[in-house]
């Protein structure tokens, strides 16, 4: 409380708040320039990611897609998404 009573008093400047880290702003994220949000990002492996899924058992879909859930996630990464 008194901190910003005197920061007043003797004319120095607020530290400015930091924003946690948004990797959808491209200000914070030059990985992402159009600002994608994650459901957007990378339908060129989401969509053959998902129909391996909705082709295979739950059972078996974890080690049959497992080739296309990397590729899904270096993309995500590509675009600074901590996944």
């Amino acid at each position: 409380m008194f901190e910003k009573v005197s920061s007043w008093w003797s004319g120095s400047k607020p530290e400015a708040e930091s924003k946690p880290f948004d990797p959808t702003d491209p200000k914070q994220n030059p990985l992402n320039p159009k600002g994608l949000k994650p459901c957007c990002a990378c339908p060129e492996t989401k969509r053959p990611r998902d129909d391996c899924f909705l082709k295979y058992d739950a059972s078996e879909a974890p080690l049959k897609c497992k080739e296309e859930v990397e590729k899904h996630l270096a993309c995500m990464r590509s675009y600074g998404f901590k996944v």
